[in-house]
């Protein structure tokens, strides 16, 4: 019998295990600085969740979410991506009701999508990502770009962009998109299949189209920026000057328009050449419209989503070092099943001291422990044989230096401390 993981998915293997641990922890150190809080909502919600929040003419909602119908009867989906999820939680938990804005973050966060997978994007993935609630002001768009930017900066990655674009709002937006559909129109036999069925539903839908010669052809399609009223106009220049005002550089590309229907405003993505063609490491944008659309109070809202795999991908890719795990402070070497036994007491009260500690659980000879104890990069190794079980004391060695002496059992956590 031939078992492994489904296609599109990945184990993560002891040895791989820190960098993720690495990676979680300048997560929380950051947003613990901009007093934004955790939050952790269901892997499976309500297929209608998805289909009215992110958008059906998405190809999230059309070719990639993993539904199923339960022993209920009921549709049910596998989160397809973090945001709607977070926004049914604020509306269901009347987090409205707290002091606004409110910040949250998600980490370590499954995600499923059928599709091909692609660098650092697996059919299972996961995604840190920061949702904010009840502010409209573009302040807050750039706060969570510096939240992106410093988490990516204090893992080590170099050679980021930050792209930005606005999408309008439901003022201007119809008109663009009258636009866009009129030039596209003239392109329509040379559109893929799925583009010409957005063409009629959502023309936006097509810039986001990964076809070349779809891509092609919106090269010349007029841009978003030069369509938008004055409150989107304003709004994307207060978050410009705020991205100055914090030092961090941007460009303008009026191609973005992210794959999801709910953005409006902001939207933005932070890119990285170093894993090829798929080049976003994470990306967001603003949403003032969706905790209405899903039954809320309009409620303003901005956020976005990470790739942890692509991170760590990127990490690679550019030779960035991952801290090593901390060394063990002590081995316990025995010989002897009597010295075993003081050897698993010493053991487990080392643990209790809160350092870290491991003595032998293969059977070893005296030999092979300390050799497995180099592997483990140890600190000090403690030896107890008959000798020393006679008069309470180890034999302790500093691995670094060499230096072995003869130590009470009941010292061993002093002297290793001191």
């Amino acid at each position: 019998m031939n078992i492994q993981a489904p296609k599109g998915t990945k184990d993560v293997v002891p040895q791989e295990s820190g960098k993720w641990q690495h990676l979680e922890s300048v997560i929380r150190g950051v947003a613990a600085k901009y007093g934004i809080n955790e939050v952790r909502t269901p892997v499976i919600e309500h297929t209608e969740l998805f289909a009215r929040g992110v958008g059906d003419t998405t190809d999230i909602v059309q070719k990639e979410m993993y539904t199923f119908s339960d022993k209920g009867g009921r549709s049910i989906t596998l989160k397809p991506e973090g945001t709607a999820g977070v926004v049914r939680m604020y509306i269901e938990n009347k987090l409205f009701n707290e002091a606004q804005p409110i910040k949250m973050y998600y980490l370590y966060n499954p995600i499923f999508r059928y599709e091909r997978p692609q660098a650092g994007r697996l059919r299972e993935h996961h995604q840190f990502g920061i949702e904010v609630f009840g502010s409209p002001e573009a302040s807050v768009d750039a706060e969570c770009i510096s939240v992106a930017v410093e988490v990516l900066e204090k893992i080590g990655l170099k050679n980021l962009e930050v792209k930005l674009n606005s999408i309008g709002c439901p003022e201007c937006r119809p008109k663009y998109n009258a636009a866009l559909k009129a030039y596209l129109e003239a392109h329509k036999d040379s559109l893929c299949s799925t583009c010409v069925e957005r063409l009629e539903r959502n023309p936006l839908r097509i810039l986001d189209c990964k076809n070349d010669e779809c891509k092609e052809i919106c090269r010349n399609a007029p841009h978003v920026l030069d369509w938008l009223c004055d409150d989107c106009a304003g709004h994307f220049e207060k978050l410009k000057k705020y991205l100055e005002i914090i030092g961090i550089k941007y460009s303008v590309d009026p191609m973005i328009v992210r794959g999801l229907d709910y953005y409006t405003k902001t939207v933005f993505e932070i890119v990285s050449s170093d894993i090829g063609s798929q080049s976003a490491v994470g990306g967001g944008g603003r949403y003032d419209l969706l905790v209405g659309q899903l039954g809320g109070t309009p409620t303003p809202a901005v956020g976005f989503g990470m790739g942890m795999e692509r991170v760590l991908l990127v990490a690679q890719n550019q030779g960035v070092k991952f801290p090593e795990p901390s060394p063990f402070d002590l081995y316990v070497v025995s010989a002897g099943e009597k010295a075993y036994d003081a050897a698993y007491k010493l053991t487990s009260d080392i643990r209790g001291c809160g350092m870290k500690a491991d003595c032998d659980h293969m059977g070893r000879s005296v030999k092979a422990q300390f050799k497995y104890a180099g592997k483990l990069n140890v600190r000090y190794v403690a030896t107890i044989g008959d000798e020393e079980l006679e008069t309470n004391t180890v034999r302790l060695k500093e691995m670094a230096s060499g230096i072995e002496e003869t130590v009470s059992i009941k010292d061993v956590k002093t002297r290793i401390r001191e």
